[in-house]
């Protein structure tokens, strides 16, 4: 799916507009899907009280008709209309459908009564994607208003949050715009035509839907074989962190992968499962890589010179494909070599900071543009671990996955998503990008999942893995 910057959703606009499909017909299919989607998440609306704040620009537009819908169809218990501008300072059809509301006799309020408290649908419909910087004055009351007043509602942003407003939802228009602080996104159709989204070479930016990834979990054929489906060598571990690398072995196997070996250093307890096959992590290895599809290389390695040698080692020279990991990255850090081999390097902020010299913070603000300029810079593709998962390549596309849960904020979940990232691609090397876009799928899913089943405090790193098999269902071609 289509992630748009504000510019090229301009643009959009503007060829639907000179196509012949007035912005005011735009304006009302917009508010239309976006009650529709009111009356499909909420129902019965009939039940609910409905506040809609709205700005002066489009989006404020927006909300204008998403306001005489549900007045005029009587479909909400109370509605509560707050405009953030006198009416005089609007224009175009924010202007126009501002004006439809005093025809039909919605009143519309500069303040909001103190029984609008006890809204449970507060619509934002303040600010849009042509807003640039902080907000401020009746916007930002507005924003604070949304974050502050009602306790009861969930909010619901029309196109996009409008500034720090963390929405529940977010009703979208033609194409993603904005993909943090949404809740549950949806893509509503308002008669802008896919090929002005498609043709303009400057789309790299995704939003990654199951459609995306579905072909990569077709039936396998009847006479399937453990030879056909990659073999994945995880290289880690270390004397109290053997654990790492099993955990990483485990869901390389319950991703699919053929055959997963777990090379871990003499000393360091042998992984207690019988599936996954072990070599010491020595001088042979080179040898055994011959015969290997992936190479998984960092977790519970330790930070001991000879690991960190052993890394670069492994970086510079193997030809197979290679993911690096938790120490694997650490051990890059300052010092990453330009690649032109299938590196996957997988860092949470603190180690993304770590390899480019920012700090933690500054990553955080622009977890984006912080990973596209590694993956360019380096030749390594990218995957920028948190929320909202950032998937770059070298070439530009990049990727945004939508799926994820604060239930995988506990040890070892790096470890489970590096092993279904080796998994993944070993299966399907030839189209091991969308292998890497769907491991970060899967894995954001099997959180939410976990979350679901176990709490967001009590679930673990190996629970995942009991749940990878109902996501992975939940994708399968029909």
């Amino acid at each position: 799916m289509k992630i748009l910057t504000a510019a090229e959703m301009r643009e959009v606009d503007r060829r639907t507009i000179d196509s012949g499909i007035p912005g005011l017909i735009l304006m009302e299919n917009a508010g239309c899907r976006f009650v529709d989607f009111l009356r499909e998440t909420f129902a019965p609306l009939s039940e609910h009280r409905v506040v809609v704040i709205c700005g002066k620009g489009n989006n404020g537009g927006d909300g204008f008709v998403v306001a005489r819908q549900l007045f005029t169809r009587k479909l909400c218990r109370e509605l509560t209309v707050l405009e953030l501008f006198p009416a005089e300072t609007l224009s175009g059809d924010a202007l126009a459908n501002r004006r439809m509301l005093d025809v039909c006799s919605c009143p519309v309020v500069r303040e909001l009564p103190f029984e609008a408290n006890f809204a449970t649908i507060v619509v934002d419909a303040i600010l849009g994607t042509g807003s640039k910087g902080e907000a401020h004055g009746p916007a930002a009351e507005g924003i604070r208003m949304i974050n502050e007043r009602f306790p009861l509602a969930k909010k619901v942003a029309v196109d996009v949050p409008s500034g720090s407003v963390r929405a529940d939802y977010t009703v979208t228009f033609t194409a993603v715009k904005q993909y943090q602080n949404v809740g549950k996104l949806v893509v509503a159709a308002i008669g802008t035509p896919d090929e002005f989204c498609e043709t303009n070479p400057i789309y790299k930016l995704r939003l990654t839907t199951p459609d995306d990834i579905r072909h990569l979990f077709a039936a396998r054929p009847r006479d399937s074989n453990k030879g056909m489906y990659g073999h994945v060598l995880v290289a880690g571990g270390s004397v109290g962190k053997s654990g790492a690398p099993a955990m990483a072995g485990l869901a390389s196997y319950r991703s699919g992968a053929g055959l997963v070996t777990v090379a871990i250093p003499h000393g360091a307890p042998i992984p207690a499962r019988p599936e996954l096959m072990t070599e010491p992590l020595d001088e042979n290895l080179p040898a055994l890589l011959r015969k290997m599809t992936v190479l998984a290389v960092g977790p519970g390695l330790g930070t001991e010179e000879p690991a960190f040698r052993f890394v670069k080692r492994m970086y510079e020279e193997v030809e197979i494909p290679a993911v690096f990991d938790a120490d694997g990255l650490n051990a890059l850090a300052g010092a990453l070599p330009r690649t032109e081999k299938i590196r996957v390097l997988t860092p949470h902020p603190g180690e993304m900071g770590r390899l480019v010299g920012k700090s933690t913070k500054d990553v955080q603000a622009d977890r984006l543009g912080v990973a596209k300029e590694l993956a360019r810079e380096s030749g390594a593709t990218v995957v920028l671990k948190g929320d909202h998962t950032v998937i770059a390549f070298p070439d530009g596309e990049t990727w945004v996955n939508p799926t994820g849960s604060p239930a995988l904020a506990t040890g070892g979940t790096g470890d489970i998503l590096t092993g279904m990232i080796a998994g993944l691609m070993a299966q399907h090397i030839k189209d091991w990008r969308r292998a890497v876009v769907a491991a970060v799928w899967l894995h954001g899913r099997c959180g939410e999942l976990a979350g679901a089943r176990w709490g967001e405090e009590a679930a673990m790193a190996t629970d995942l893995l009991d749940f990878l098999p109902e996501a992975m269902n939940e994708i399968r071609p029909v």
